[in-house]
C-alpha cells in the first residue's frame, strides 16, 4: 500500500485518494481555545502554503475550528487546489459562545455542516468527511447508525466522496462499515494509550487508514521520561521519537501533527524520518 515519497513514511492509498502517510492537522491555526482568527493571519497563510510545498497531500480540518477559520484559512492559502490534496474535514459538533463543543449530530445538524463546509471550503463536494463521536473524555457507547446513513445519503448526492470516522468504538467502527466503506478511523492513540492496537491491525489487513490524534497526550510523568531517556540517547526530541514511532508502528498509520509555524513544521517533519531500531521500539513499546 505505500511507495515512496520525499516525505516520511511514503504513501497511502485512502480509497480512491493517494495521500502522503505524513499529513497536517490545521486545527491549531485558529485563535486560543481553537475560537476566533490566528494571531499570526500572514504565518498561518505561510505554513499551509509551506505544507503543499513540501509534498504533503493530507491536511485534516474541520468547520467547527475557529469555527469556520481554518477552513477560510485553507481556502484563502490553497485556493484552487491541486488535484494531488485530499481535504478531510469533520462533522458532529458546533461551537457555542463560550468555546465549548456541545455535539450536533442530528440528521438536520451533519446536513448543515457539510453545507457548511463546501461553502467556506469553496467546493462542490468534500473530499472525506469524518463523522465524530464520543466527547473530549474519548469515544463513548451509543449508536452510529443514522449519522452513518446521513452521511451515506451525502455521499449519493455527490456532496462527499469518502467517509471516515472519530473518536469511536469498536463496536460504533463496526456499524459504520455496514453502513458504508469507511476509509480511515481517526481515534487518540500514542506510545501511552495503545488501547486501539486491535482496531490498528485489522484495519490494516482490511487497507483502511488509522488516524492517531494527541501522538504525545496522555503521558504520566514516569511514562514521559522514558520517552525523554529514549529521545535523549538518539539526540532527538520526544515528539521526534513519538511520530517516527508511529509511522513504523504500521504502515496504514497517517499523520496530522499541527503547527501554525513553518519552522516546527519543518521539524517535525525531520523528526518522523528518524530511524529507529529494534532495541529503541522494543524500549518505546515499554512505555504502554
Amino acid at each position: 500500500m505505500t511507495t515512496s515519497t520525499t516525505l516520511p513514511g511514503g504513501t497511502w492509498q485512502l480509497g480512491d485518494r493517494t495521500v502522503t502517510r505524513f499529513g497536517y492537522g490545521a486545527m491549531q491555526l485558529a485563535g486560543p481555545g481553537v475560537m476566533g482568527p490566528p494571531a499570526d493571519h500572514d504565518g498561518a497563510i505561510a505554513v499551509l502554503r509551506d505544507a503543499v510545498e513540501q509534498g504533503i497531500t493530507h491536511v485534516d480540518t474541520s468547520g467547527a475550528y475557529g469555527p469556520d477559520v481554518v477552513n477560510e484559512l485553507i481556502r484563502q492559502a490553497l485556493y484552487p487546489y491541486p488535484e494531488s490534496l485530499t481535504i478531510a474535514t469533520k462533522v458532529g459538533a458546533d461551537r457555542d459562545g463560550r468555546g465549548g463543543w456541545p455535539t450536533a449530530r442530528t440528521p438536520a445538524d451533519l446536513r448543515r455542516q457539510v453545507h457548511d463546509n463546501l461553502a467556506t471550503l469553496g467546493v462542490e463536494r468534500l473530499d472525506l468527511v469524518n463523522m465524530r463521536m464520543g466527547d473530549a473524555a474519548g469515544p463513548a457507547p451509543g449508536s452510529i447508525t443514522e449519522q452513518m446513513e446521513t452521511l451515506a445519503e451525502l455521499q449519493q448526492q455527490g456532496l462527499i466522496g469518502q467517509v471516515g470516522v472519530s473518536n469511536v468504538t469498536a463496536e460504533q467502527l463496526a456499524t459504520a462499515r455496514e453502513v458504508t466503506p469507511i476509509v480511515c478511523v481517526q481515534n487518540m492513540y500514542n506510545l501511552a494509550g495503545r488501547w486501539d492496537d486491535p482496531i490498528i491491525d485489522r484495519l490494516a489487513a482490511d487497507g483502511i487508514a488509522y488516524v492517531p490524534f494527541f501522538p504525545l497526550g496522555g503521558f504520566t510523568p514516569l511514562q514521559a521520561d522514558a520517552l525523554s531517556a529514549v529521545a535523549a540517547r538518539l539526540d532527538a526530541t520526544p515528539m521526534a521519537v513519538a511520530l517516527a514511532w508511529l509511522l513504523q508502528r504500521s504502515d496504514n498509520i497517517l499523520l496530522i501533527p499541527g503547527t501554525s509555524k513553518v519552522t516546527h513544521l519543518r521539524a517535525n517533519i525531520a523528526g518522523a524520518a528518524l530511524s529507529l531500531t529494534a532495541h529503541d521500539v522494543a524500549e518505546l513499546d515499554s512505555i504502554a
